[in-house]
């Protein structure tokens, strides 16, 4: 059941949906901007406003602050709740933010549930993807995602998209910086959850590598790209596979998977 369909029941049972569910519905819609319907500026599909491919992330929307569409917010909100309900301990990443709107969402869930004791880390280069290093992950060769300057936003750009819905505080910390560099050093020593969104090998490895170990028992991976982008499906099995780690990938749309660490 979807947000709308929920509200409709909820209606039509005489109950109204609480505060905090209404505030997490629309700032799905104003993050993806499903409101003002901005355009789609990909290069591979015509520049309008498509809802059936907005909702499930398929397009680079003009304005809106994430392209991850409604079913993967929808997950993450789940996936938060879940650790909340079960005190899953751990802070929560994101590695690859772009605007900056998946991460603004997982904020805006723990102020809805008042979390007061975990940290929200938000890690990018924010200078957009790295080159392929072909030599050491050939299968990242090829790999265009460095040449397209629309996924290079600022730091300041995205701290700024925090403030703008009065999230910007002190439980949101950014690691700036190549994954390579970054993520073995952030101070964290436990997460709950960890959402990728790297989409290449390298970039995959790199945040599994430094940051799975620390990942509580019973806490989620989230891979946004792993039915999307060869490369990254292909870092997570070689790194699962390397581990012996056996739970099952859940498919959360046509891109993305998630899974729940069950061992530690």
């Amino acid at each position: 059941m979807n947000p709308a369909q929920k509200t409709e029941a909820d209606s039509a049972a005489g109950t109204v949906p609480d505060g905090a569910s209404l505030y997490l519905d629309l700032l799905k819609r104003v993050v993806v901007n499903s409101i003002y319907c901005d355009p789609n500026v990909s290069p591979w599909d015509p520049p309008v406003y498509d809802e059936a491919k907005r909702g499930e992330g398929r397009d680079w929307p003009r304005d809106a602050h994430t392209m991850v569409g409604l079913r993967r917010l929808n997950n993450l909100q789940e996936c938060v709740e879940s650790v909340l309900k079960n005190n899953i301990p751990g802070d929560i990443i994101e590695t690859g933010v772009w605007r900056g709107g998946a991460s603004i969402f997982l904020r805006a869930v723990m102020k809805a549930h008042q979390v007061t004791d975990r940290i929200l880390w938000v890690a990018d280069s924010f200078e957009g993807l790295p080159p392929p290093k072909s030599d050491q992950y050939p299968d990242d060769a090829g790999d265009p995602h460095h040449t397209f300057d629309f996924l290079r936003v600022n730091l300041e750009t995205v701290q700024a998209n925090f403030a703008r819905y009065g999230l910007l505080d002190n439980q949101v910390r950014f690691l700036k910086g190549w994954f390579c560099d970054t993520l073995a050093k952030c101070p964290a020593k436990q997460f709950s959850l960890l959402r990728l969104d790297g989409d290449m090998y390298e970039s995959t490895m790199d945040a599994l590598t430094a940051l799975y170990p620390r990942l509580s028992r019973g806490g989620f991976v989230v891979v946004d790209d792993y039915k999307a982008v060869p490369a990254c499906a292909k870092a997570v099995e070689a790194y699962r596979a390397r581990h012996g780690i056996t739970e099952p990938i859940i498919e959360i749309d046509w891109a993305g998977v998630f899974w729940k660490k069950e061992s530690v």
